[in-house]
């Protein structure tokens, strides 16, 4: 799978999490997945309730249009973002232009 998915209803992404990373971001990655940074520790489902809000704030969109699909207690995960999937994968595609 690559990065990110588009799909009717939104877009699939798969990222690549590191928990305890200082601080909240969300980067490009490989072309397999983004990657994200996050402060929170992965205990408790706190570490993926930081990585959904961190992905509802980069992609403008409510924290209730993010859900987690796979990946639960994994390093590796994969989510679904609910809209437009023009305007999301637009987002994603930003991140990598961002880095380059």
């Amino acid at each position: 799978m690559a990065a990110w998915a588009a799909r009717d209803d939104g877009i699939v992404l798969a990222i690549r999490v590191t928990p305890r990373g200082g601080r909240d971001a969300l980067l490009a990655g490989t072309g397999a997945h983004l990657a994200a940074r996050i402060a929170a520790a992965p205990v408790d489902g706190k570490g993926n309730a930081a990585l959904i809000a961190l992905v509802a704030t980069v992609f403008a969109v409510p924290r209730s249009a993010v859900r987690l699909m796979a990946g639960d207690g994994a390093r590796l995960k994969r989510l679904h973002v609910a809209g437009d999937p023009h305007a999301l994968a637009k987002i994603a595609a930003s991140l990598y232009e961002a880095a380059a």
